[in-house]
């Protein structure tokens, strides 16, 4: 039994289902979405930039 929770949890976080759950709890705007969008690519492009050169 245990197992299997352990599964069901892994691939539940591997589809990012929860994420999605969380994100439709309240409304958000679109400003909103587009600012955090970007907030997430400017951290992305800061840790390849920082990790390109090893």
């Amino acid at each position: 039994m245990e197992r299997a929770l352990r599964r069901l949890k892994k691939k539940v976080d591997r589809e990012g289902t929860l994420k999605v759950v969380r994100n439709h709890r309240h409304f958000e705007k679109p400003s909103e979405k587009r600012r955090r969008k970007e907030k997430a690519a400017r951290f992305s492009a800061m840790l390849t930039a920082r990790y390109a050169d090893l």
